[in-house]
């Protein structure tokens, strides 16, 4: 019970929680949008825009069903029981203070990070700073850097995988009529039933209606039935993707790929929306419950409205320029593109000279391996894609699936490690670093991967530092850790845009130096970015 805390504090860091959940919130929806519509930018499917308004929409659905990651994320990182109540709200401000800056400041250099992995850490680094290795759940928190670790391994293998046998049968030109017919009902059949599975049956399988269903079918075969129903539900979406191309004709050929990359675009929307609303609210509402009933729930019943509202505020983040920022980084990093405007520290580039692909000649002069997905052009808007629309596709279907997966089991993986993998993976299969500004590709990989790292290290000591400010001075020392939040905010504003033009200006130098006397009127994908966003 609450007892003798001090009013004063009780209720000045409850109205700051709420605050700050809807500040982090959008935060996360700015971070997070990379995520989700990086692959239909990228492939020029959709301007970013209207990709954003209509994953918005998907994001809010997820939301509606986020409950079981919710309680993982909101009790079971670390044991606010063997706290004091004092000690409890000072941590979840801390977790609040140290990520809306974190998120913030890694937007603004374009660097997509994990909002999970930012959680995560935070509530580990706050918890032993105030509770000592007692108050950490060791078992729950392994479990999901497990599923953390995995997920990326998984999203990396599978869009691999799948990439490299999709252009194996269709080749180059996702566009070819002939190829879409031949191979289109089953490529489509294939993806469709992967999200039917992984988004329906298990991503979803908490809400009622799905429950119900599985109970009635599913939950009574064995594994072997199981496999037997997925490859009949291929079979028949593969039949139902046939018989449309063949009542829709050359228009509906042209529009299969698209198409899919769109569906699997609200997939990852739902799933985003599913899994990464705990990141930003399960502190905030447990610092109500506090607030409500003096101690912290045990069960915490999140009203439908309460849910939609911070989907509404996700999508607010999404629609945000630093948003703008991760996405056009993202879609860089794995582009088909020649020439693309990233940047990478020296030791990156070093590094990944050590690794990066080389192109073999044979004795005819001839290149061995060429890049199985050459830059393309959108037949329609004649803007030029980083992706085509076939690895849109796959890797909006395949980063959908994995978390809709995890997010079944209650597990808080990171959208952002997924995603990222497969955008790297399906450029590694379809050999996009052998050309052009390969190193710089692989060096921003590489940067990318370090920052994973390096802000799950800053959010733990961070929080940490945080936490036990606001425990020993109170509500002074939330006004103090609230100030260095805006200073490292306005800090990170005024640099970053300060890189924003250097590397546009290093990108135009780039593009001379390849193309010689033709580089003005050499257009590359990266040249319409701007225009699209």
């Amino acid at each position: 019970m609450i007892g003798n805390e001090s009013q004063l504090f009780l209720y000045s860091a409850v109205i700051i929680a709420v605050v700050m959940l809807i500040w982090d919130t959008i935060e996360v929806g700015r971070n997070d949008a990379a995520n989700i519509v990086n692959a239909v930018f990228g492939a020029r499917v959709l301007k970013r825009r209207q990709a954003v308004y209509l994953a918005g929409f998907a994001v809010i659905v997820g939301a509606w069903a986020s409950s079981p990651v919710m309680e993982t994320a909101r009790k079971e990182i670390f044991l606010p029981e063997t706290l004091e109540l004092h000690d409890a709200l000072a941590i979840y401000l801390g977790v609040y203070i140290t990520d809306t800056v974190l998120l913030y400041s890694f937007s603004a250099f374009g660097m997509p990070i994990s909002t999970t992995a930012g959680l995560v850490f935070s509530l580990l680094g706050g918890g032993l700073a105030l509770g000592g290795v007692d108050s950490v759940s060791w078992e729950k928190s392994g479990q999901v850097l497990l599923a953390i670790v995995c997920s990326i391994l998984i999203s990396g293998a599978m869009g691999f995988l799948v990439q490299r046998a999709f252009r194996g049968a269709i080749g180059k030109d996702c566009d070819d009529p002939r190829q879409v017919r031949l191979h289109g009902p089953w490529i489509a059949g294939a993806l469709l039933t992967g999200l039917i599975y992984f988004m329906l049956i298990k991503g979803m399988k908490n809400v009622a209606f799905v429950k119900s269903f599985n109970a009635m079918t599913l939950d009574r075969l064995s594994d072997s039935w199981v496999i037997v129903v997925l490859i009949a539900l291929w079979a028949i979406m593969s039949i139902l993707a046939w018989g449309s191309l063949k009542l829709g004709g050359e228009r509906l050929e042209r529009k299969l790929f698209p198409g899919l990359a769109v569906v699997g675009m609200l997939a990852i929307a739902v799933a985003f929306g599913q899994n990464d609303l705990a990141n930003c609210t399960s502190p905030g509402l447990a610092s109500i419950m506090i607030l409500r009933h003096g101690e912290l729930a045990p069960q915490v019943d999140v009203p439908s409205w309460l849910l939609l509202i911070c989907g509404l505020l996700l999508f607010v983040g999404m629609s945000t320029r630093n948003a703008q920022r991760v996405t056009r980084a993202q879609v860089n990093t794995g582009s088909q593109s020649d020439v693309v405007r990233l940047y990478a520290p020296r030791w990156c580039l070093w590094l990944a000279s050590w690794i990066t692909p080389k192109q073999h000649i044979d004795e005819s002069g001839e290149v061995e391996e060429e890049v199985l997905a050459p830059e393309a052009q959108d037949p329609e808007s004649k803007k030029l894609q980083h992706y085509d629309a076939l690895r849109a596709a796959v890797i909006t279907s395949v980063s959908a699936s994995v978390i809709a997966f995890a997010s079944g089991l209650g597990l808080p993986v990171s959208t952002t490690y997924v995603s990222f993998a497969a955008v790297v993976s399906t450029g590694w299969a379809d050999r996009v670093f052998l050309r052009g500004d390969a190193l710089i590709k692989l060096g921003r990989t590489i940067w990318v991967i370090t920052c994973w790292f390096l802000s799950a290290f800053i959010a733990a000591i961070a929080t940490g530092l945080s936490a036990t400010l606001i425990s020993v001075w109170g509500t002074l020392g939330i006004a103090i850790a609230l100030a260095v939040n805006l200073i490292i905010r306005s800090i990170a504003k005024n640099r970053a845009e300060a890189q924003e033009e250097r590397l546009r200006k290093e990108a135009a130098e780039r593009k001379k130096i390849m193309f010689g006397d033709r580089h003005e009127s050499m257009r590359l994908a990266a040249d319409d970015d701007h225009h699209e966003m």
